[in-house]
């Protein structure tokens, strides 16, 4: 199951990572994001062990949402290393985001 990301854990859990990271930053009322939501969890369970995979509702959260400049959702930011490697914006198939994390495995 993706993780739970806030304002209060996001640099324990993505920044400090040993791992890639995929964070989809995303809100209620927003109907791409409602579809990637199942995508999001597929893949959170497919790299189970290999990378951490997250979700940032931008609504609750809205620091960390103007830190990374997120102005269209849903939005997918990759990390490796605390630093962003990647990005996607808009809903994609779920190829699209498998092959961006494989690269940074």
């Amino acid at each position: 199951m993706a993780i739970e990301l806030t304002d209060a854990n996001f640099e324990e859990k993505v920044i400090k990572s040993d791992k890639p990271v995929l964070v989809d930053f995303w809100a209620e009322w927003c109907g791409p994001c409602r579809m990637v939501a199942p995508i999001v969890e597929e893949i959170s369970k497919e790299y189970e062990g290999k990378a951490v995979i997250g979700k940032l509702d931008v609504d609750s959260n809205p620091e960390v949402a103007s830190k990374y400049g997120i102005r269209n959702i849903p939005t997918i930011l990759f990390f490796k290393n605390g630093e962003i490697a990647d990005k996607q914006v808009g809903a994609v198939p779920k190829n699209v985001l498998t092959e961006k994390i494989d690269s940074l495995l």
